[in-house]
C-alpha cells in the first residue's frame, strides 16, 4: 500500500508538471520558441490568488478565476511587448529575451511583494479518502489534481482538433507562411496560444501551492525547469507528449525521493531525461521533422 500511495502522489505531482508543460509545448509547437518566463507566470498566478483571497476577501472560486485572468492577460502582454517584435529575429535573441523577462518578473515580484516566504491559504478541498480499511489514504486534493489534469488535457485536445481557432493553431504550427496566405491571422493565433498557456500556468500555481503551501518570488523556477524537462521528455510540441512526460517525471521523482534519496531525486530525473534523449532525441512521442536545405 505504501508503494501505491507514493505512486498516486507521483501522478498528482506529474499532473501539475503536465499542465505547466502544456504552456511550453504549445508555444514551441506554434511559435517555435521557448518561453522560459513561463515558470515565473506560475509565481504571478500564485500571488494573484493569494492576495485575492487573503487581502480582498474573495471566495476561493473567484480568487482562482482572478488568478487565471491575471496570468492570461500577463501572457498576452509579454507576447505583445517582448516576443512579437522578435518574430523574425534569431532563436538566440528570443531565448535571451525570455531569460530577461523571467528575471524581470522575479525581481519585480521581490520589490512588490518582498522576498519573504508566505503561507498559501487552503483554497481547495481538504481531507482524505480511506480505502482498504484505512490502509490506503489518498487526499482529496491529490485526486482533484489528477482529475483536473485529465479534464484540461481532454478539453484542450478537443479544442485544438474541433474548433476554428484550434485548426488555425495547427496550421500555424505546420507552416506559418502558408497559414498567413490562407487568411489566418498568425499574430492573433500566437497571442491566443500564449493566453491559453498562461491561464493553465495559473491553474498549475493553485494546485502546486495548495499541495506545498508556500509562496515566494522564486516559486516557479524549479517547477518551470522540470515542466520544460517533461515537455522535452515526452516530445516538445506534442500535447500527449506533455501529459506523458509530466506524469512519468512526477512518478520518477516521487519514487526516487521515497526509495533512494531526496537529495539525488533531481539528479536522477535529469539523468533519465538524458538517457531517453540519447536513445530517442525527439522524445517519447516526438516526431522527426525533415527540413529542406
Amino acid at each position: 500500500m505504501t508503494f501505491l500511495t507514493y505512486l498516486i502522489s507521483g501522478l498528482a505531482l506529474g499532473s501539475v508538471y503536465a499542465i505547466i508543460a502544456l504552456g511550453y509545448t504549445m508555444v514551441y509547437g506554434i511559435a517555435k520558441m521557448l518561453n522560459f518566463a513561463h515558470g515565473d507566470i506560475i509565481m504571478v498566478g500564485g500571488y494573484a490568488a493569494f492576495f485575492a483571497f487573503n487581502k480582498f476577501g474573495l471566495s476561493p472560486v473567484v480568487s482562482i478565476l482572478a488568478s487565471i485572468l491575471v496570468c492570461t492577460l500577463l501572457g498576452v502582454i509579454i507576447e505583445r511587448l517582448a516576443y512579437k517584435p522578435l518574430r523574425q529575429a534569431s532563436s538566440l535573441s528570443v531565448l535571451i529575451t525570455a531569460i530577461g523577462v523571467s528575471y524581470f518578473l522575479q525581481n519585480g515580484s521581490q520589490l512588490i511583494f518582498g522576498s519573504d516566504t508566505k503561507i498559501f491559504p487552503a483554497m481547495l478541498m481538504e481531507g482524505s479518502l480511506k480505502l482498504f480499511d484505512g490502509r490506503l489514504m489518498i487526499s482529496y486534493l491529490t485526486l482533484f489534481t489528477i482529475f483536473t489534469c485529465v479534464v484540461i488535457m481532454t478539453v484542450l485536445t478537443l479544442f485544438i482538433n474541433k474548433t476554428k481557432i484550434g485548426k488555425a493553431m495547427r496550421a500555424c504550427a505546420e507552416d506559418k507562411g502558408a497559414a498567413q496566405l490562407m487568411g489566418i491571422n498568425v499574430d492573433t493565433t500566437i497571442s491566443i496560444t500564449f493566453a491559453i498557456g498562461s491561464g493553465l500556468a495559473a491553474v498549475a500555481a493553485i494546485l502546486l501551492c495548495s499541495t506545498y503551501p508556500s509562496l515566494s518570488p522564486t516559486l516557479g523556477s524549479m517547477p518551470g525547469i522540470k515542466a520544460f524537462t517533461a515537455a522535452v521528455f515526452g516530445g516538445i510540441g506534442s500535447i500527449p507528449g506533455a501529459l506523458l512526460g509530466g506524469l512519468l517525471l512526477g512518478i520518477i521523482e516521487n519514487l526516487t525521493k521515497a526509495y533512494i534519496s531526496t537529495q539525488l531525486s533531481d539528479a536522477i530525473v535529469f539523468t533519465v531525461l538524458i538517457i531517453v534523449l540519447l536513445i530517442k532525441p525527439t522524445g517519447l512521442l516526438g516526431k522527426k521533422e525533415n527540413v529542406k536545405v
